[in-house]
């Protein structure tokens, strides 16, 4: 009788351990395709932060694609990324790519790209870029982006048009870059630290400076989690809340205002302009652009007046489909479209 009850509960309790066997098995194939399937996900956001939008005609491409960190984190790295707009012609190449996420958040991603990175149009413009370190933050809801933060060290830029042979070589020390998503809004932040450019051919007297500009796009939330079908600014409205350029000793000029873009990509808008220390920026710029320097003058003396002989000025901009005058009435040229 002891012997039949030892073999029944052997017997039991092998049961047990081929069920518990059974469950981890299950476990772990769940977790093995829960882990593929986001690591899928992190590689659609990574591109998607890089421009790719399938349904407004953008493809990205990552070679030597390979899916790292398993099991406890989800990583991606890419030996070249390429990304093609194929309806504006416009194309770019990036180095060595790697993203990761822990896997209990996989929808706060931390992405690195390196240099260099190449830029062109359809229309001649040519952008080359490289930096010392770019480090980037993204938060994902769904398939999409919601939010996005990017960090640049040591950039250096080359512009050069083949339409009017021009070039121009842009650094700046530090760059950051924020965008999230605010209803149906996008909102940026974008700031540089001891930026600079050099135009070719234009002597470089102006000292390095820092920038911020804040804006909100109405509607175009789309536009950061892929879902604007359209992904262009034309018949766009927004707001700039405040654009500042600070070339130090109390030189700063503040923009501010709401703008909207029609369908053929001209701008209208209200603006407000604020410059401080009108006197040294006049004199920066006539010894920048030495061909231009009577119409400065002759722009530093008008503003002069309306600041009733002041040296801090405060004007209205308006612009109205690309055409710029000064409180209305003052024409100061012409902005080309988007």
């Amino acid at each position: 009788m002891a012997a039949s009850s030892q073999t029944g509960t052997s017997g039991i309790g092998k049961r047990v351990l081929l069920a518990g066997v059974g469950l981890v098995v299950v476990v772990a194939a769940l977790y093995v395709g829960g882990w593929y399937y986001a690591v899928s996900a992190l590689k659609g956001n990574v591109l998607r932060a890089l421009g790719k939008r399938d349904n407004a005609g953008i493809s990205a491409e990552c070679t030597d694609l390979d899916f790292r960190g398993f099991p406890f984190k989800i990583g991606m790295y890419c030996s070249k990324v390429m990304v093609d707009d194929h309806v504006n012609g416009i194309s770019a190449s990036f180095d060595k790519l790697t993203s990761s996420a822990a896997v209990y958040q996989p929808g706060h991603i931390a992405w690195q790209l390196k240099s260099p990175a190449e830029i062109r149009n359809a229309n001649g413009l040519a952008i080359s870029a490289e930096w010392t370190d770019l480090q980037s933050t993204l938060v994902t809801k769904g398939k999409g982006i919601e939010q996005g933060t990017t960090a640049i060290e040591g950039l250096k830029a080359g512009i050069v048009s083949a339409f009017n042979g021009q070039d121009i070589n842009v650094t700046a020390g530090h760059t950051e870059i924020h965008v999230r998503q605010n209803g149906d809004d996008l909102e940026t932040a974008i700031g540089v630290e001891n930026a600079n450019a050099v135009i070719k051919d234009f002597p470089q007297i102006l000292p390095a400076l820092t920038a911020n500009a804040d804006i909100t796009l109405s509607g175009k939330a789309g536009l950061l989690d892929g879902s604007d079908k359209d992904g262009r600014l034309n018949a766009t409205s927004g707001i700039l809340h405040r654009v500042v350029a600070d070339i130090g000793d109390g030189r700063v000029m503040t923009l501010s205002g709401p703008f909207s873009f029609d369908e053929q990509g001209y701008v209208s808008g209200q603006f407000k302009l604020e410059i401080d220390q009108l006197g040294p920026w006049r004199d920066g710029l006539k010894t920048a652009i030495p061909a231009a320097k009577h119409t400065i003058d002759l722009a530093a003396k008008l503003l002069k007046a309306m600041a009733a002989g002041g040296d801090n000025v405060s004007v209205d901009l308006t612009a109205d489909h690309g055409n710029v005058t000064l409180s209305g009435f003052i024409p100061l040229g012409s902005i080309p479209p988007i």
